[in-house]
């Protein structure tokens, strides 16, 4: 199976004549479409899509062979996927998450921090969820030039340049200080 990106969401239905209510991952929400068909994660059920409106939190969306509110219902929770080749190349500043995810982060130093577990944009900039052996309950490092000045997709790791005290050790001033 090809290399599959994650697009959507169907977050249930719309009305009652089987149109859904779709969360869309892309920086254009609308764009959704022209990614279809698009799959569920394991290829199982294709998709066609036609947004018919945008409403709040989300678009109303026709699903090829969904037709009644029941069908629409019983996707709610479907996550919609499609191929990494439909989507469109990226400045060199820019990534798609899903490249990000799993990727080793080693500091200034070369030595290995964790991995990235997840991003998460709570709209003030990405924050990258990084695990790793001494970093309890895990580490959010800011996802900037200065916190990550280097991003090697090709060697599978970032470099991270934490800000002072945020992992601890010598820039962290005593306690009672």
């Amino acid at each position: 199976m090809t290399d599959l990106t994650c697009v959507g969401a169907i977050a249930g239905s719309f009305g009652v004549r089987g149109e859904v209510r779709l969360k869309s991952f892309c920086a254009d929400p609308e764009a959704i479409a022209d990614y279809a068909p698009l799959t569920t994660e394991d290829g199982s059920r294709s998709f066609t899509v036609k947004i018919t409106r945008t409403i709040k939190n989300g678009l109303a969306a026709r699903l090829g062979g969904v037709a009644t509110k029941e069908a629409a219902d019983a996707l709610k929770g479907v996550r919609l996927y499609a191929p990494r080749d439909r989507l469109p190349s990226l400045p060199d500043d820019e990534f798609y998450h899903a490249d990000l995810i799993g990727l080793d982060v080693v500091d200034t130093g070369g030595t290995r921090l964790g991995r990235i577990r997840a991003i998460f944009d709570h709209g003030a900039g990405d924050l990258l969820e990084i695990h790793g052996p001494g970093l309890k309950g895990g580490l959010l490092l800011p996802f900037t030039r200065e916190a990550v000045p280097t991003v090697d997709l090709a060697a599978g790791r970032v470099v991270a340049d934490p800000p002072p005290g945020l992992i601890g050790g010598e820039d962290e001033p005593e306690p009672g200080a």
